[in-house]
């Protein structure tokens, strides 16, 4: 039924009721429908520039912590958030129309990835699943002009951001972090202005948060999502630098 799923071998973790996919070197994925209830879907692989977008591009992220093999998963409901339905609460509307920040794009990727993996989270100590070869990986991404970030900067210094990836008319959003308050939703503001300008469908956001949630995101079922993922893959990708010398403020 699923030809991707041909060369996989299926492992079956008893002591856990539970079967994920072993990845070979071949660059295959099983099908999303396969994964375990709580969206794990298969283990190994490597982090190659070629397995990401593959992955990608069915609807599967990595997410494993330091000495763990790498997991892949394809979570059921699906948290996203359309540009168009983006709340814009009028206390941030204010700050953005402050100017308190600068914001760029694609200045500060090597920054922004080592400060959310860094910068200490409500709740955690750490963003302990962005691994040094999770960095490397996204840094080589972003090379290759397919991983992007937003940074907002206070008195020349970095307070903060987010990075992600955009392939075809979706953005799927890694990690924000900020160190001065609202920085990260001032982040995802302009995010937002440049990909309604850019007329992207989708930000992929992975998994449920009463933050993200709080400003428009909503869960929907895999099967939707993985609906508008073929129709944004249908549309032409905006690579290269990001670095723009404007913002658009609604």
């Amino acid at each position: 039924m699923f030809p991707q799923n041909i060369g996989l071998l299926k492992v079956i973790d008893n002591s856990n009721k539970m079967s994920i996919y072993q990845l070979s070197n071949n660059i295959i994925f099983p099908h999303p429908d396969f994964a375990e209830p709580d969206g794990l879907l298969a283990v190994g692989g490597d982090l190659s520039t070629k397995r990401l977008i593959a992955a990608y591009s069915m609807g599967i992220f990595p997410w494993y912590s330091e000495g763990q093999p790498i997991l892949w998963w394809s979570p059921n409901p699906r948290m996203v958030l359309f540009p168009n339905k983006f709340i814009r609460h009028n206390n941030l509307l204010k700050t953005v129309k402050s100017n308190k920040f600068q914001i760029s794009f694609d200045s500060m990727f090597e920054d922004v990835i080592e400060s959310c993996s860094s910068v200490p989270r409500k709740g955690q100590d750490r963003d302990t699943w962005i691994t040094e070869d999770m960095k490397n990986a996204y840094i080589n991404l972003h090379k290759t002009g397919i991983a992007h970030s937003v940074e907002v900067s206070y008195k020349n210094q970095l307070v903060g951001g987010l990075y992600g990836l955009s392939i075809g008319k979706c953005f799927f959003g890694e990690s924000m972090f900020h160190i001065v308050t609202d920085a990260s939703k001032v982040a995802l503001w302009h995010l937002v202005d440049r990909l309604l300008y850019w007329n992207f469908v989708l930000i992929d956001v992975q998994q449920e948060t009463d933050h993200l949630r709080s400003m428009g995101a909503q869960s929907i079922d895999r099967k939707e999502f993985l609906h508008l993922l073929k129709d944004c893959l249908n549309k032409e990708s905006i690579k290269g630098s990001w670095d723009l010398t404007t913002t658009i403020n609604i």
